[in-house]
């Protein structure tokens, strides 16, 4: 098979979180420890950093990783979801895994993978642990998919854990408290391994303490230790608790070498060292079309916050969600005062742009609708002036499709 034979079949053939939600999650580890026995338990052949939270914990990744790099290690990197190539996914020191090793690593396993009946996710997971092993990375940053405990990375004994924040999001699979949803994400804490927390959050301190002191190793909390303010090439304001929760972990982390000038140098360029993207990315000045795939209520507030700070004549949004985000709590976050093009990002999992039009009318966001992300924004570039604002979000598929 062709690379893109090789990615419609994995799509195709897979239950996949992204496309379907809720039906393709698996809540169990099972199948990701039969393969990664069956592949030779790669993940035990490199150390790691696991990396859990509600958000920031792509940005935090991307962090990690290019501090890591400056220090001259060979990084690898697994994120997700993707959002343009499929490999963004799995990375070392910033370079997307060949298109070879995709397709070969599919041909050579596709009769397990069929007879198992394993998800996208775990499936890609095993694929990301056999090609760090293979390329003998220094360490690798990994990222939870879905919640922490029983998602298909938590098979991995890290150096260091780091659970950037909680919030409400997936709350119809990890529960509809914090404190249920800081109980899942707490399940990545692992006996005698150190944990950070980035923010510290009053209603649930209590319990990551307690389940740290269950297994044998105490909690930091990164805001309340780390007080240097550093600066970094991701231009959002919410980054600078990230900042507090990377390099809390990166002073947790034993037998590498890592000085205040890597840390400094790994923060200013994680773009560079990375190609992070879809972090308020500014994809152009004049007029100013910013995008972000901020897409719950956490996230959005501080983004909103960020792009009322911005100055522009007039603002135009490009918005489209998931069918199973709760619209009650996010559209009161957005401005009123601005011009509104709501699209059906192109996913199963899409909302009707019809039934997002009709919820935002309800407070006070007005718009048109369109077939499209492309031709909404494509509208809205038309209609604006160099003087004006262009924000995309409410969805990485939406970010996606513009990027």
């Amino acid at each position: 098979m062709t690379y893109q034979e090789t990615l419609d079949w994995m799509f195709a053939q897979l239950p996949m979180y992204q496309q379907k939600g809720k039906s393709a999650f698996n809540a169990k580890l099972d199948k990701s420890i039969a393969f990664a026995n069956y592949l030779g338990n790669p993940e035990k052949k490199f150390k790691s950093i696991h990396v859990a939270g509600t958000n920031g914990k792509g940005s935090s990744s991307h962090m990690l990783a290019s501090v890591l790099q400056e220090a001259g290690y060979s990084v690898g990197l697994y994120t997700s979801p993707h959002l343009k190539d499929f490999r963004e996914r799995i990375r070392i020191n910033g370079r997307s895994a060949d298109k070879d090793f995709v397709i070969n690593f599919i041909a050579k396993h596709k009769d397990f993978l069929e007879s198992n009946q394993l998800s996208f996710f775990e499936m890609t997971v095993g694929m990301a642990f056999d090609f760090f092993a293979q390329k003998t990375v220094d360490i690798a940053i990994i990222e939870v998919g879905l919640g922490g405990r029983l998602d298909s990375t938590n098979i991995i004994r890290p150096e260091v854990s780091l659970i950037t924040n909680i919030g409400f999001d997936h709350v119809d699979m990890l529960g509809d408290t914090l404190e249920k949803i800081a109980i899942e994400k707490a399940g990545i804490i692992k006996e005698e391994i150190p944990v950070v927390v980035s923010e510290f959050q009053n209603e649930i301190s209590a319990t990551f303490e307690s389940i740290a002191k269950e297994r044998k190793t105490s909690v930091v909390f990164a805001d309340s230790i780390i007080k240097k303010e550093y600066e970094t090439s991701l231009l959002g304001n919410y980054q600078s608790k990230n900042v507090k929760g990377v390099v809390a972990t990166i002073k947790e982390l034993k037998g590498f070498n890592i000085t205040e000038s890597h840390i400094e140098k790994g923060l200013v360029n994680v773009i560079a060292n990375t190609g992070l993207m879809g972090r308020w990315q500014v994809l152009s000045e004049n007029p100013a079309i910013i995008c972000d795939t901020a897409h719950n209520k956490e996230g959005l507030s501080l983004v909103m916050n960020q792009l009322k700070q911005h100055k522009c004549n007039e603002l135009h949004i490009v918005l489209g969600f998931v069918k199973e985000k709760d619209l009650e709590l996010i559209l009161p976050l957005f401005p009123n005062n601005a011009t509104y093009y709501f699209a059906k990002p192109m996913i199963q999992r899409g909302l009707d742009a019809y039934l997002l039009q009709e919820m935002a009318e309800k407070y006070g966001l007005n718009g048109k609708i369109f077939n499209s992300v492309i031709e909404a924004f494509s509208c809205a570039k038309r209609n604006v002036s160099v003087d004006d604002c262009i924000f995309v979000g409410g969805s990485t598929f939406v970010v996606a499709e513009v990027i």
